[in-house]
């Protein structure tokens, strides 16, 4: 693929997974803000685009094997695997990250005020996590697994509840929006997770968890607005 300033992030970002790293690296956000270009994006996060260009063109040829297969297997497999590893990776990670922040909120919150404001977003983005993924899991995976299969010549589908595949994809979309923005909130009220010089192990545990967790949460955004989404959407389409 031939990057510019003009190429669209979340293009870029299924174009292999490096370059996904790179985007990550300089805080471009390549799953609910994907439909910015490059430019556009690099403007966004302060950061040159010419060097983002460099390190893409650098990297183009670079895909690691696995990630890329997403873009053609079975949608089944791929609702499995966002089940398997990043629903589950979110049920064991919130409430040790939400223990975390509680233990250091308490020792170091009088030095570090902004602790209480970070451990209550990640309550709101738990709360709403739970929420999604419960929809998700009931709803609309099953949904598009049975859309896969009646298109597959399996049992016809019925109409849903919702008249069409659109509508919840569309909603998913608006909740990963704000699940984004409540991480951005935390990234910048602590600093880019940054410990400052008087935090405990604990206090840089909790920094590591949310950094990790936010990583997490863009790659699984990105398989399911940049991926699964548009692919329901195209087989909705044919099998109508």
């Amino acid at each position: 693929m031939t990057f510019s300033a003009d190429t669209k992030v979340n293009e870029i970002a299924l174009s292999n997974p490096q370059a996904r790293h790179i985007l990550e690296d300089a805080g471009i956000d390549y799953c609910c803000g994907g439909g910015k270009s490059l430019g556009e994006a690099c403007l966004c996060a302060n950061v040159p685009s010419d060097e983002i260009l460099r390190q893409l063109r650098r990297n183009a040829e670079q895909v690691e094997p696995g990630e890329a297969r997403w873009t053609s297997a079975p949608l089944d497999e791929l609702t499995k695997h966002i089940r398997k590893r990043h629903h589950q990776y979110v049920r064991d990670a919130m409430p040790r990250l939400r223990a975390l922040l509680a233990k250091i909120r308490e020792k170091h919150g009088s030095n570090h005020r902004e602790l209480s404001e970070i451990e209550k977003l990640f309550a709101d983005i738990a709360r709403e996590m739970l929420m999604h993924m419960q929809k998700e899991e009931q709803i609309l995976f099953p949904f598009i697994d049975s859309l896969e299969c009646a298109a597959n010549g399996g049992k016809p589908l019925e109409v849903p509840f919702f008249q069409t595949v659109k509508n919840p994809i569309h909603s998913m979309m608006r909740e990963h929006d704000s699940a984004g923005e409540l991480m951005r909130q935390i990234r910048s009220l602590s600093n880019g997770y940054k410990a400052p010089a008087d935090a405990c192990t604990s206090y840089q545990a909790a920094y590591q968890g949310l950094d990790e967790f936010e990583k997490d949460l863009h790659l699984h955004v990105h398989l399911e607005n940049n991926i699964l989404f548009p692919r329901a959407v195209e087989l909705e389409a044919r099998a109508v």
